[in-house]
């Protein structure tokens, strides 16, 4: 067989091994996806008027801030679920199985590939069901085109490999599980600093800059753009440029990690 042939057989091992711990040991998974609905259905429900009223300027009117809130939301399932990724890799590093592996004749990068690839169609999934709760209180997107929504999956896949690439990284580097949750943190820290609640003409002037110059900003705007006919401007490519390079920082971290000699 060729290399690529070996590369992908391997891989595609990895990756059932890696869904195979996901659908044994759900509770993870669950936990973390518990977060973003808990708090759409909070924000909704308790602050949905109010925030209504200041977003549109009018009367309260819940729905403005449920077509407001979800695109953040789904890109914050996204930061949430790869928290479980650097557990998972943490976990495997701590316990030995990636020394077993190290001397077993595999390809060397099917492991970290196994991990992103099966990370990634975790958090499709996630975001599938967050957007249904979405749309069950009331998210709806009549006007995006097919194309727009198709590129609106493609942002999502792509924010999700970066994010998951880093995630990796962060998992290998960590020293047990525990603190590997704890440096993933940020990874769903950072939505609650974004727009993806309050506009940003709505944060303190000192505030402002943290909120914009950051990934989930431009990302949660260009979505919000692509499902409901907002302004986009120049956060599309801000938002690819962010993913490409966190995808190429986040690869180059976890293979340099990976292919260091074990102390």
């Amino acid at each position: 067989m060729s290399s690529l042939s070996l590369a992908a057989r391997d891989t595609s091992t990895m990756l059932r091994r890696n869904l195979l711990h996901a659908r044994r040991y759900p509770s993870l998974t669950l936990n973390l996806l518990l977060t973003p609905v808990v708090l759409l259905l909070l924000f909704v429900y308790v602050f949905g008027d109010v925030m209504s009223a200041g977003i549109a300027g009018g009367g309260p009117d819940r729905s403005v801030y449920i077509a407001y809130i979800v695109p953040g939301l789904l890109l914050m399932t996204i930061g949430s679920t790869t928290i479980g990724t650097a557990v998972s890799v943490s976990n495997d590093m701590t316990e030995g199985i990636i020394a077993r592996f190290r001397t077993m004749a595999i390809h060397r990068g099917s492991v970290i590939t196994g991990h992103v690839i099966g990370s990634v169609l975790q958090a499709v999934v996630s975001v599938v069901l967050v957007g249904a709760v979405g749309v069950a209180i009331g998210f709806r997107s009549v006007d995006a085109t097919p194309l727009e929504w198709l590129a609106a999956f493609g942002l999502l896949v792509l924010f999700a490999l970066a994010l998951t690439w880093i995630a990796v990284g962060m998992g290998m580097v960590s020293p047990n599980v525990e603190a590997a949750s704890n440096n993933a943190m940020p990874l769903i820290f950072l939505p609650l600093i974004s727009s993806a609640f309050v506009p940003i003409d709505a944060m303190p002037g000192w505030f402002r800059p943290i909120a914009e110059y950051q990934p989930f900003t431009p990302a949660i705007e260009t979505l919000r753009g692509l499902l409901l006919g907002t302004e986009i401007g120049n956060n599309g490519w801000i938002a690819i440029a962010w993913c490409v390079g966190l995808t190429v920082l986040g690869y180059r971290w976890s293979k340099a990690v990976y292919n260091r000699d074990p102390k």
